[in-house]
């Protein structure tokens, strides 16, 4: 009998309910399995309506809240600001936790409420989950919510070495192996390191050529983030990459990208173990 020896890779459309047709297409993948995790905006007007798009492919994939701070959604809801006022906040612990701690708790609300239970895991909308205090912050609401059998796995946002430009310094620096220490601290499960992330500029070809490097000699139990979505009449930011996303992975080459890749497509809540 064979052993297999590929590696666990998690793939992760975000920005689930920013709009219907962005989630439809995130659902198509879902059934063609080639991701195996989502991240919901659940601030979003369109999160009602498009959570029930989830509950034929719930058992499929994992099915996680994008904590947002910066969206137009969440400045609406009278919580977030800007992404450059949040960093120097942040940074300078300018931000009050309460403030932090009341808008997880909504939209972990808002979650459970549409989606009937808590979520697999938990990243940020432009990372701001591991920035300076909302760290702290979040694993507090964790472990004020969530038994060991119910915590979901959260996403660290650390760039591997190889990968690293300007912009993946920065979400380096802005918290990622501070994240992993509490994870560790508070035996939490996560992943080890994050990829895809581009400057949504190019094609379909080029995109599956920066996918392809992008798997290269990545730690087992990375996640590979993404942001497919069918087109519509709602306006999304970058609509044109979300559609050539939308293509390469519904292609059948990117199942035998990662398959000659030596990678298998897993669910974190599945894989991930306690790395403490």
């Amino acid at each position: 009998m064979s052993i297999s020896t590929s590696s666990p890779i998690i793939i992760c459309a975000d920005d689930f309910a920013i709009s219907p047709e962005v989630s439809q297409g995130i659902v198509q993948l879902a059934e063609l399995s080639r991701i195996s995790a989502t991240s919901v905006m659940s601030l979003s007007p369109h999160w009602p309506e498009t959570s029930r798009y989830l509950q034929k492919v719930k058992h499929q994939i994992d099915v996680g809240l994008h904590f947002d701070f910066t969206s137009e959604f969440s400045i609406l809801a009278g919580q977030g600001s800007s992404l450059s006022s949040l960093m120097l906040k942040s940074c300078l612990r300018a931000i009050q936790p309460s403030i932090i701690e009341g808008a997880l708790h909504q939209q972990l609300d808002l979650f459970e409420l549409h989606h009937g239970e808590p979520p697999k895991h938990i990243d940020g909308h432009q990372h701001v989950h591991q920035f300076p205090v909302i760290r702290d912050v979040l694993i507090k609401v964790l472990n004020s919510r969530y038994d060991a059998v119910q915590m979901p796995w959260l996403r660290i946002a650390k760039i591997p070495k190889s990968q690293l430009n300007l912009k993946g310094s920065v979400i380096n620096a802005m918290g990622a192996d501070a994240l992993q220490q509490l994870a560790v601290a508070h035996q939490i499960p996560h992943s080890s390191a994050l990829t895809g992330i581009y400057n949504f500029e190019g094609d379909a070809q080029k995109y599956f050529q920066f996918l392809g490097e992008c798997l290269k000699n990545l730690p087992a139990n990375s996640v590979f983030m993404c942001h497919p979505g069918l087109t519509g009449p709602h306006e999304v930011p970058f609509p044109l990459a979300r559609v050539w996303e939308q293509s390469v992975f519904q292609s059948k080459v990117t199942p035998e990208l990662l398959k000659s890749m030596g990678l298998a497509l897993v669910r974190g809540s599945q894989s991930l173990l306690r790395n403490f």
